[in-house]
């Protein structure tokens, strides 16, 4: 997730409305990929423009990754934080101008989430991306109840909620469609088998799940195949590495998503154990490896990744974002900003390169560093399946 959510600006709840601190505190969402903090967001192919001059001026340097067979640009663009979860929303026409210039830049892969706001940051994206939505590719979630609160992954509740956010994301299809948080009361294989159906009705294009497990990939790609599977992975996180997450995806050929590709904003070097989160409307004031001491705690980390990023004359977030993409080539991070000047920072990622020797280096610098704290609060943590 991203954060450089320091504007303030309005988006009127498109449903019902929510006691924001229990929705935040109670839904877990958590998921998109986007990093927060000074640098932020990145590319992914692109759209056609917001107008004819904006068209114009398309960027095609950003080469492409496959997810399954899904081909989106190298870097996505994570847009939970312009609406959502790293403090206030932005400006409506904020949030417009920066995904709109991600597409400029090259970006084609967009990624957000019914339960972003809720509902304004899919709301958000579809009015922003509507100018070339034929050029791009959009991904979007389900899984959360937000009537009755918790998760909701049953057939039904799927097949309703699809229908509310192409309305909201203003398209007749959802190119990636994940599953936001694994539903332990409803079999994978039924939500697997009504995605299939969603899929066959040209609703959907293709599957994706969100913080699964290696078992439960397995089994749901065996009733629908799984396109790309989303789960926060960063130099600070590298838990996929050793769950079999990412070796299922390799042996079955699916796409990996990373989000939080810069520590939800901490390998930006930007903030420290000064840094004040508004337990309000920023997530990360609940998380483990946010609070002061842990902030100062991992400081390490900062000093050796800016020893690196020096070498490759690089920004840490450029580095951060760079060491991702050199893992595998089905590796696609989404970064997220709210500001163009960050998302041009990020999208100059795709131009480092690092050699063999180079990743070796990294591993065994980092391999001596501890990282303090979890990674999320406890109870989203419960919503991860191990």
């Amino acid at each position: 997730m991203s954060n450089d959510s320091n504007a303030n600006g309005n988006f009127s709840a498109e449903e019902k409305p929510f006691n924001r601190r229990d929705f935040l505190t109670n839904t877990a969402l958590i998921g998109a990929g986007l990093a927060l903090s000074k640098f932020s967001l990145a590319g992914a192919p692109h759209p056609t423009g917001a107008t004819e001059s904006t068209s114009s001026k398309v960027n095609h340097t950003i080469k492409t990754r496959k997810l399954g067979a899904l081909e989106v640009s190298a870097m996505g663009a994570g847009c939970m934080s312009i609406s959502a979860n790293y403090g206030p929303p932005a400006d409506k026409h904020q949030g417009i101008q920066v995904i709109r210039r991600a597409y400029e830049k090259g970006v084609t892969f967009f990624d957000t989430a019914e339960v972003y706001g809720p509902f304004t940051n899919e709301t958000l994206v579809g009015e922003a991306l509507a100018p070339f939505r034929d050029k791009i590719v959009i991904a979007t979630k389900f899984g959360f109840d937000l009537e009755k609160g918790g998760l909701n992954s049953r057939p039904e509740h799927i097949k309703k909620v699809v229908d509310a956010s192409l309305t909201r994301l203003k398209t007749d299809r959802i190119d990636l469609y994940y599953q936001h948080r694994v539903d332990p009361s409803v079999p994978i294989e039924d939500v697997a088998g009504a995605i299939k159906d969603l899929i066959q009705q040209g609703k959907v294009l293709h599957f994706g799940l969100s913080e699964a497990s290696a078992r439960t990939i397995r089994r749901a790609h065996a009733i629908q195949p799984v396109a790309a599977v989303q789960t926060e992975y960063s130099l600070m996180n590298r838990d996929p590495e050793n769950n079999g997450v990412l070796a299922v995806c390799e042996e079955l050929g699916i796409g990996f998503v990373p989000w939080g590709p810069m520590g939800m904003g901490y390998l930006t070097g930007t903030i420290d154990a000064n840094t004040q989160l508004d337990a309000a409307t920023d997530l990360r004031a609940g998380f483990e490896r946010f609070t002061p001491e842990n902030l100062a705690a991992n400081k390490p980390i900062i000093d050796v990744l800016k020893i690196f990023s020096e070498k490759k004359n690089a920004t840490p977030a450029q580095f951060a974002l760079a060491w991702l993409m050199a893992q595998k080539p089905w590796i696609v991070p989404i970064p997220g900003t709210r500001n163009p000047n960050h998302l041009d920072e990020n999208l100059g990622a795709v131009h480092i390169a690092l050699t063999a020797t180079e990743l070796q280096e990294i591993d065994t610098a980092f391999s001596k560093l501890t990282v303090h704290g979890g990674r999320m609060s406890k109870m989203q943590m419960e919503r991860v399946e191990s």
